[in-house]
């Protein structure tokens, strides 16, 4: 009982901030990718066809945020496994307060070449997939745009890094791919008419402060210190002594 007590609070700490993270970086997604997105070569299909591929579309992004949170959730399973995983909490926030201090105290960014390069590649499959005019290519473009560079894609895979079991980690990318579809959705069908430039401006600015919180929590979460919901004990995860008599 009092582990599946634990569990719950780990989910509640883990999967809410995955969505709110979703939701408020979709104002991000809305200047970043929105162009992109509202620009699908779906024009020339029929309406039941058009909504499908966007649909699609929509779906391959999570598709690979869930491929991702699988891979950083098998990682953060071999740090928790070995004791890591307090201290890899507490440097990832440690991280993102630094990033977010950094940027609004210089107001830059900085794009590493290796990143840069991966980039343009993914920006040659961008070309090649948008003049095949199908439902299949949809989906895959929504594939490719998951693993452009994304500083709210980052954000999102050190929480799920700090997952303790792969599952968490698939939800915690399920949930922030899924809170950005509401505002992705309505750009697509409604355009931008009722979310003036001001008001996504004034939202974006929201985005470093609740990224910081994030920090924030992961932070608290590592110090281990037996709060409900803000930093539960984690515990450590130790082999078994077999015994043959």
């Amino acid at each position: 009982m009092y582990t599946a007590i634990i569990n719950y609070q780990l989910s509640i700490i883990n999967l809410l901030p995955a969505f709110l993270l979703g939701l408020i970086s979709s104002f991000h997604c809305v200047g970043m990718c929105g162009p992109l997105a509202m620009a699908l070569p779906v024009q020339h299909f029929l309406s039941a066809k058009k909504g499908v591929s966007i649909f699609l579309y929509h779906a391959g992004r999570i598709v690979t945020y869930t491929l991702l949170g699988v891979l950083f959730g098998l990682l953060g399973r071999h740090l928790f496994i070995a004791g890591f995983q307090q201290w890899g909490s507490i440097i990832l926030g440690s991280i993102i307060l630094l990033v977010v201090g950094f940027q609004k105290l210089f107001k830059t960014s900085y794009t590493p070449p290796f990143i840069q390069s991966f980039t343009d590649v993914l920006h040659n499959a961008i070309r090649y997939l948008w003049g095949k005019h199908s439902t299949l290519s949809s989906l895959l473009l929504g594939m490719t745009n998951g693993l452009l560079p994304c500083g709210m894609v980052y954000f999102a895979l050190a929480g799920a890094l700090s997952s303790t079991t792969i599952g968490g980690s698939i939800l915690f990318m399920v949930l922030f791919g899924a809170g950005t579809l509401p505002l992705m959705f309505a750009v697509h069908f409604a355009g931008t008419t009722y979310l003036s430039l001001s008001f996504r401006n004034k939202t974006r600015k929201l985005v470093p402060f609740f990224i910081a919180t994030m920090g924030v929590l992961l932070i608290l979460r590592g110090l281990n210190l037996g709060i409900p919901y803000i930093s539960p004990f984690l515990g450590n995860e130790t082999g078994r002594v077999i015994s043959c008599h």
